[in-house]
């Protein structure tokens, strides 16, 4: 845990990684089961009503990035529906203490995403619950590691495209549906767009897809009064990582090719939805904001 709000060294801000983080799960991966801990900002991250009675859908609430979205996404004032794998209901409970804690409201509504009716469902739950969704928040994702093309199924192709790819189609389909002016729809992309692994040949794939999918999007929304926008995170220590994400061999070493020589933590990368979502970014759509330790992008 790190004070986000003192001034520091952001090398030194958070530890790099050490042999402590070489660790696997099976998929999808628990975050109270890994060590060291990802940092999630319930420690430190201070609302300051920059959502006030906004609502809010987000997937992968339950680890992770979504996870440090949600708490502060609530800490700043908004309502949330959590959408996470029924495996992850051990790490969700925590999430919705959380959210509680901060005297918003947690709807939880576990299901799969690669399911064009669970998140169908989403969107009407946010609508039923919340009384309507002005912020949908697409940061799940599904990453596995494949070594050679040869070896990379069909099944699994298809899995990470209808996880990461339809299943934003299919909220942003029906989230437009019930957004009003003033709404907003962040997604998320990856360093991977820009420079693609070459064991993450699905992954990669969806997440230039991702950005191509936002910008057009955000055009089309624009006169509804709608933004769509994307963040583009590094390496961040996640479940992601340790479920398959990245060979175990690697993990002594994450993130010390970024120029800042250390992963991100999802502390870090939750003020940059918390942003997008506001109305303090209003004249931004269309746009990819790049959390990734300084690897440069186009």
């Amino acid at each position: 845990m790190s004070d986000q709000y003192k001034i520091q060294d952001p090398v030194k801000q958070y530890g790099k990684a050490t042999p402590e983080f070489e660790q696997q799960q099976p998929s999808p991966g628990l975050e109270t089961k890994m060590h060291p801990r990802p940092d999630d900002g319930a420690g430190t991250y201070q609302g300051s009503g920059k959502l006030t009675g906004r609502k809010a859908v987000i997937t992968g609430a339950d680890s992770g990035i979504g996870r440090a979205v949600a708490i502060a996404f609530a800490r700043e004032g908004a309502d949330v529906v959590l959408a996470y794998l029924p495996e992850e209901e051990a790490d969700a409970k925590e999430v919705v203490r959380l959210v509680e804690e901060a005297g918003r409201k947690a709807v939880a509504l576990p299901g799969d995403l690669k399911d064009e009716k669970y998140c169908e469902q989403l969107i009407a739950k946010a609508v039923e619950e919340l009384g309507g969704i002005d912020i949908l928040a697409n940061i799940a994702g599904k990453q596995q590691f494949v070594k050679d093309i040869a070896d990379l199924t069909t099944e699994q192709f298809d899995a990470t495209f209808k996880t990461n790819v339809y299943a934003m189609f299919w909220l942003c389909k029906a989230a437009v549906k019930q957004m009003k002016p003033g709404s907003t729809i962040i997604n998320t992309s990856s360093i991977q767009a820009y420079e693609p692994a070459p064991i993450l040949l699905d992954y990669a794939t969806t997440k230039s897809a991702i950005n191509t999918f936002s910008k057009s999007l955000a055009q089309q929304v624009a006169a509804k009064g709608i933004r769509v926008n994307v963040v583009a995170p590094g390496p961040v220590w996640t479940p992601l990582q340790v479920s398959g994400g990245q060979p175990e061999e690697v993990l002594g070493e994450f993130g010390a090719k970024t120029p800042l020589g250390r992963p991100g933590q999802p502390a870090e990368m939750a003020p940059a939805y918390v942003f997008l979502a506001s109305q303090e970014s209003s004249y931004v759509s269309g746009e990819t904001l790049n959390a990734n330790g300084g690897m440069p992008t186009p």
